[in-house]
């Protein structure tokens, strides 16, 4: 990963993760006035804002596990990016033209340009979204070393931190004087025009630049595949030449019982990875949902349902674009953190890293709850972009870290009693251990003081099998006893499609519950004051993260 050259190719490959940010944060910006102004009501358009997060929460375990195991001659993960980056491009089509769709059946009127709005947005939300999850396993298919991976997720981080500034900004222009908004026909067709033309690059620089090899990176099937139990098509996976929307479909339609119970039952590590992940990004995601109306109402004292041209309704859309700029100084210094997260990490270590961004976010939300000043509420408002860009990086990374060692942070756990000769075998009393290669199949000898067999059927969570000298590992059953129920080689898409679930559902969380908490307290601060907490919940499952071998034990 040394030299500029490795670097330039990283910032390529992640063009992807920028362009995807930047249409993402500019047409979920810009969209909420265009469903007001199609006549739909405030209470249902946040509703119509959580469409696409649902939906993701429902389809992103089965593309992410489909993606580890579908196989075709364009690669495993880049038919999923295609299909999902197809998607976007069809709403941002959509959204702009919904009007224009609508008239085109004489029989809709404004309820179909309505339907067409809701379709593209969540088309948008959703597709955004999801296609991150074959973007992270595409990153961790390509740089496996540890240090290369750290590197490759903090461009990532850079990117999307990048592409949110982007995003932000491209709408507070005003495009409607230029002479591309005069031929498109108005603001709304010019921005979206300028997303549709940054999304199609994107594309094109990252699918060019990615060369996944094809076939030979696939998932290998592994007992409960063979087995029929948790079923990738053998037509499917072992065609070279298949099509990619048809392994998809297929693939997606076989596994999805199976992909499920993975789902459902995660491994120790990711299980309190994912926890922590999903109170920090609820204490991050209250934050920046709500930062806006905070601002506007709480700090500036304005009325958002003032007559337009009042006072106060004046002062609500100051502290409105006072909040947007403080979004805007968050991303700017994710990016710079999401640079400096490699040698952070290398410094200090990850556990440090993620312990002190949660710490710093904590008590940046804590100030502004308890501020009057602007200029210092802004400023705490920049700093929260170091949770950000942690959040971005430090749980891809040891999510790749656990799958490089899965024998040891994800072993099996479902296991049987298994005797020999009649007698129990346990992994505490083993005092001798021979293996031997005869006849292609392996012998093992195991011997206590008696003489009888012994071998632990008793296996803890976190004490990986023996391991002979080619790295193998060795199992102290006879070749013809069956392997233990219950292991399933997890895939790395899988286990980042459950890492991406947290971030939807802190967006949904947020959106149910908080309207209440707020009518309930008559105060907006309590939007800042429900991140504060979330976030010292945060630090105390953070500590339980397991960051290295030495917390397995603990």
């Amino acid at each position: 990963m040394s030299g500029w050259r490795s670097q330039w190719r990283l910032v390529l490959l992640n063009s992807l993760t920028c362009g995807l940010e930047i249409c993402v944060a500019a047409g979920i910006t810009y969209v909420p006035p265009l469903l007001l102004e199609a006549g739909v009501e405030e209470q249902y358009m946040t509703m119509v804002l959580g469409i696409g997060p649902v939906l993701g929460l429902i389809f992103i375990p089965l593309i992410g596990s489909a993606s580890d195991h579908c196989n075709s001659s364009y690669g495993r993960r880049r038919p999923f990016i295609w299909l999902l980056s197809l998607g976007v491009l069809l709403a941002l089509l959509i959204i702009p033209h919904a009007d224009l769709l609508a008239a085109y059946f004489s029989w809709g009127g404004c309820a179909l340009q309505v339907a067409f709005l809701i379709l593209g947005v969540g088309l948008l939300d959703f597709c955004g979204q999801v296609c991150f999850t074959p973007l992270e396993a595409l990153l961790s298919d390509l740089y496996r070393n540890e240090e290369d991976c750290n590197q490759a997720f903090a461009m990532f981080s850079f990117m999307v931190s990048l592409g949110g500034c982007v995003g932000y900004l491209l709408p507070a222009l005003d495009w409607s004087r230029g002479l591309l908004s005069v031929y498109l026909g108005g603001q709304a067709e010019c921005l979206f025009f300028m997303l549709i033309l940054i999304f199609v690059t994107s594309v094109l620089i990252t699918m060019r630049v990615s060369e996944e090899p094809p076939c030979t990176a696939a998932l290998e099937p592994g007992p409960l595949l063979e087995a029929g139990r948790c079923g990738v098509p053998r037509s499917c996976c072992y065609l070279p030449k298949s099509v990619p929307l048809l392994c998809l479909l297929r693939t997606c339609w076989s596994m999805t019982p199976a992909i499920y119970r993975s789902y459902c039952h995660v491994p120790r590590v990711m299980r309190q990875l994912c926890m922590a992940q999903l109170c920090s990004w609820m204490a991050v995601m209250s934050f920046m949902l709500f930062y806006t109306d905070f601002m506007g109402e709480g700090l500036y004292e304005g009325m958002p349902s003032a007559a337009p041209g009042t006072a106060s309704r004046q002062r609500y859309e100051d502290g409105i674009r006072m909040g947007s700029l403080g979004l805007f100084f968050q991303c700017a210094t994710s990016t710079v953190f999401s640079l400096l997260m490699s040698r952070l990490v290398r410094h200090f270590g990850s556990r440090r890293v993620y312990l002190s961004s949660m710490v710093s976010f904590t008590i940046s939300a804590l100030v502004i709850c308890m501020s009057k000043s602007v200029v210092l509420v802004s400023l705490m408002s920049a700093l929260t972009g170091f949770a950000y860009a942690t959040l971005q990086t430090l749980p891809y990374t040891l999510t790749c870290h656990y799958h490089k060692e899965m024998e040891v942070y994800m072993p099996n756990k479902k296991t049987k009693n298994m005797l020999k000769n009649g007698i129990a075998v346990k992994r505490d009393s083993i005092t001798h251990l021979t293996a031997m290669d005869e006849e292609g199949g392996l012998t093992h000898k195991l011997g206590d003081t008696n003489g009888h067999a012994i071998f632990s059927q008793e296996d803890s969570d976190y004490y990986p099998p023996p391991h002979g000298q080619n790295g193998s590992s060795l199992s102290a059953t006879a070749p013809e006893q069956d392997e233990p129920e219950g292991y399933e080689k997890r895939g790395v898409g899988l286990d980042f499609a459950i890492l991406d679930s947290t971030f939807l559902l802190s967006q949904v969380f947020p959106t149910l519950f908080m309207g209440m908490i707020v009518q309930f307290t008559k105060s907006v601060t309590a939007y800042m004051a429900s991140s504060a907490i979330f976030g010292i919940i945060a630090i105390y499952l953070a500590n339980q993260i397991i960051f290295d071998q030495k917390d397995l034990n603990s």
